[in-house]
C-alpha cells in the first residue's frame, strides 16, 4: 500500500469512529425526553378512530 492510501484509510477511520464516539457522548449528555404528558381518554379515542380509517392515497 502506498503512503497516500494508508493516510486516506486513517482519515476515514478517524472520521467514522470519531463520529460514533461523538454521537455516543452527545446522546449520553442529552438523553431522550422522558417526562412526556400522559395520554388522556380523548387522545386514545382519536387514535382508535384514526386507525379504523382507510389509509389516504393520492390519485395522480
Amino acid at each position: 500500500m502506498s503512503v497516500s492510501a494508508i493516510l486516506l484509510l486513517l482519515v476515514a477511520a478517524i472520521v467514522v469512529w470519531g463520529g460514533l464516539i461523538a454521537s455516543i457522548i452527545f446522546l449520553s449528555t442529552h438523553p431522550e425526553v422522558a417526562d412526556l404528558p400522559d395520554e388522556d381518554d380523548a387522545m386514545l379515542a382519536d387514535d382508535v378512530a384514526r386507525a379504523a380509517e382507510p389509509h389516504p392515497t393520492r390519485d395522480t
